[in-house]
């Protein structure tokens, strides 16, 4: 048999830059080396590099290929596990399409729109029994007037870049007060930035994923963190953030999640794995939507290898199919 080149893509140009090498280290441990030749290209702005030893040797960006030890190295298809732009923003997805590569994620349309919460929030508007908090979208060039903000949304409020992952930029907001600092903070990440509402509730996230043809929903995770709401620090420091998988949620709860979870991955036009992440509110039980990851993380302890393991699925199996995959989904 054959092995197929796969150029497993990490790196970025965002603070995840570590978080998506660590992802890639995962899979990389986790494709069956019968089956596959994995290389890891790190992209960075000044570069899109394979390290073979000491040597950064560059990719070609003409027609993604490597020049190892005098030998063209052509890729049957690529694996994206950049966080953040370019890799989860339909960039990447964008170039692997104008040059007939096959690649494992969503296509350019949907990473970029799903990169977009307030966007993504309008096209999920209406799914059965699914809500979203009440919410504003403000842009850097714009006036920005906190009172205005203030009669319209009920404190507290989450403010948070509207393009970008980890929740870096974001805040919890009590009163008006604390507005200017936390849309100045939020505006440091991204030019347009969204507030929401505050929904009291139990936080989970799920991973859904179309392997073999077939669209699978994963064990969802309940997350408990002991920070006033699930920040960067949040999700990367021990002991900070308990995540139970699979959460405890009754028979009604998962089938209806579950529900949600397809009909957004089917709206959104999804290919390959995604995460929603959603809340339980308290008072009611209704489910509210937060977004979606269309590039979930992938290092050992994150949520979806979490959530194959719960749903007694083997790591190796799960990216070869994904690998297996790509060449489907073009």
């Amino acid at each position: 048999m054959t092995r197929k080149n796969i150029a497993l893509l990490a790196g970025g140009y965002t603070g995840e830059y570590e978080v998506s090498i660590n992802s890639a280290k995962n899979i990389a441990a986790n494709l069956d080396t019968a089956k596959y030749n994995v290389y890891t290209i790190l992209i960075n702005r000044d570069s899109w590099f394979y390290q073979a030893g000491g040597e950064h040797i560059e990719l070609n960006k003409n027609d993604f290929s490597l020049n190892l030890n005098g030998e063209k190295i052509k890729f049957d298809a690529a694996f994206i596990t950049v966080h953040g732009t370019p890799g989860e923003d339909g960039k990447l997805q964008g170039y692997l399409d104008m040059l007939g590569i096959p690649y494992n994620t969503c296509d350019a349309t949907t990473s970029a729109i799903t990169m977009n919460k307030a966007y993504t929030k309008a096209l999920v508007q209406g799914i059965k029994n699914l809500h979203t908090a009440k919410s504003m979208q403000l842009y850097r060039k714009d006036i920005h007037d906190v009172s205005t903000i203030a009669s319209v949304l009920r404190f507290p409020l989450f403010v948070k870049p509207n393009n970008g992952g980890s929740s870096v930029g974001m805040s919890k907001v009590h009163n008006i007060a604390e507005l200017p600092a936390a849309l100045e903070k939020a505006f440091h990440e991204d030019d347009q930035i969204l507030i929401e509402e505050f929904i009291k509730g139990r936080e989970f996230s799920r991973g859904i994923v179309r392997l073999n043809g077939q669209v699978k929903v994963l064990p969802a995770t309940e997350i408990i963190t002991t920070k006033d709401f699930f920040d960067y620090e949040a999700k990367y420091t021990a002991g900070v953030t308990q995540e139970i998988t699979p959460a405890s949620l009754t028979e009604e709860q998962n089938r209806v999640s579950a529900d949600i979870i397809s009909e957004v991955y089917l709206r959104l036009n999804c290919r390959g794995m995604s995460r929603v992440d959603f809340i339980v509110q308290q008072e009611t039980n209704n489910f509210y939507f937060i977004e979606i990851n269309t590039t979930p993380g992938q290092s050992a302890n994150s949520l979806i290898p979490q959530q194959v393991r719960a749903a007694g699925m083997n790591l190796q199996q799960f990216y070869g199919d994904l690998v297996e995959g790509c060449a489907t989904n073009f």
